[in-house]
């Protein structure tokens, strides 16, 4: 009975507050509801209306856009893993998103922290230069990225490994231009984190590197996840750098793949396939996200709340 009276005391309590809420915020709340209401229907419908066309023939396609298709054809998704080498392509991409962006978290994180935690002499200037990568856009830079990664190939022994049209060189320029963005969200983490902990291991011990990887970067698991799933999500979108760096199809990575689908279908009109292959791109990203969605909240949060 009390427990049932203690229930309805704290469901009445959280309606008030909510009641309280909207009263405050008045209009206000009211826009903020409409502005993601529209923003969802501009996400979602798009991405709904890629799924439902990957499964329907082009007449489909052309004609009731919304119509559900007659027969769902599967076949769409063969055509566009195997003749249109989607496959290949998400492989490659697979490939070299892992190590980008393992590379990225790992010299990212640890530059993070150094800046965070340890004063010294042009700390600060080495921030800036690292935050004012942020304000440099890839396509400004495109032309003297080819010379540079085009010399790198002239470099003894490793040089064949890290030019044009090698994942290797591909996956340094994503590090670097991740960079960035890595640091200014990682620093300003790391700052929010106490130091009682630390400094406690090294009293006992344990040397910086250790107190690193066993002590801080577990506490700092929440931005380190958000900042993971935003750099896949950026480096599995990208289009331009490989465009520029990668020239050989084999090399090719997913998002080029459906450029080369897209401009092949002006042509065969082979529009299925085309929505077959943006479902395999959307899709993976779509799953991790969702998989991870709560761990981002509570990344880009957690610096607020401590």
């Amino acid at each position: 009975m009390t427990t049932t009276m203690t229930s309805g005391t704290v469901a009445t309590s959280r309606r008030e507050e909510r009641r309280e809420r909207r009263r405050r915020l008045g209009p206000l709340s009211v826009l903020s509801h409409v502005a993601l209401l529209v923003w969802t229907v501009l996400v979602v419908v798009p991405i709904l209306w890629t799924f439902l066309a990957s499964v329907k023939s082009e007449d489909e396609i052309f004609g009731d856009a919304w119509s559900l298709p007659e027969t769902l054809r599967w076949d769409n998704f063969g055509r566009a893993w195997e003749q249109a080498h989607i496959g290949q392509y998400t492989l490659n991409s697979v490939i070299v998103v892992s190590f980008s962006t393992f590379g990225t978290m790992l010299l990212g994180s640890m530059a993070a922290y150094v800046l965070a935690r340890y004063p010294f002499r042009g700390n600060r200037a080495f921030y800036l230069l690292f935050v004012s990568g942020l304000a440099c856009p890839v396509y400004l830079a495109l032309s003297p990225l080819f010379f540079v990664v085009q010399n790198m190939g002239n470099v003894p022994v490793l040089g064949p490994f890290i030019g044009l049209n090698t994942h290797a060189g591909l996956v340094l320029v994503y590090i670097a231009y991740s960079m960035p963005f890595t640091v200014f969200f990682l620093a300003a983490f790391f700052r929010t984190l106490p130091t009682a902990v630390g400094e406690a291991a090294m009293v006992d011990g344990a040397s910086h590197t250790r107190v690193f990887f066993q002590i801080m970067l577990p506490m700092a698991r929440p931005g380190i996840v958000s900042v993971t799933i935003f750099n896949v999500l950026g480096q599995w979108n990208q289009y331009q750098l490989p465009l520029v760096l990668l020239q050989e199809r084999d090399k090719w990575v997913l998002t080029q793949g459906i450029a080369d689908i897209s401009t092949a279908a002006g042509y065969d009109q082979d529009w299925s396939a085309l929505f077959a292959a943006l479902t395999l791109a959307i899709l993976p990203m779509l799953v991790v996200y969702t998989i991870f969605q709560r761990q981002i909240q509570a990344g880009l949060t957690a610096g607020a709340l401590k």
